[in-house]
């Protein structure tokens, strides 16, 4: 088996936590790191941006207006939280 270890940052309580994924070739391994690439808050924050901006081109509305969080920093693209 071909065999990767991937540390992932960001769990602040526990900076020595590593996960170890064993996998049956290297494509398979940069398929897990794609999908977990996908599974990332910027990722997904990236996504609901652009879909928001489409959504308002196509209806003339903020979609995340009526839940009163549109003028949210982490809404806003080129800000992080």
């Amino acid at each position: 088996p071909y065999l990767s270890s991937l540390s992932l940052a960001g769990f602040v309580e526990e900076p020595e936590r590593k996960y170890c994924f064993e996998c049956d070739s290297e494509e398979q391994c940069q398929e897990w790191i794609e999908a977990l690439k996908r599974a990332s808050y910027e990722f997904m924050r990236r996504c609901l941006i652009f879909y928001r901006n489409e959504i308002q081109k196509m209806t003339g509305k903020d979609p995340l207006e009526q839940y009163g969080i549109s003028e949210e920093a982490r809404f806003q693209l080129g800000t992080h939280k």
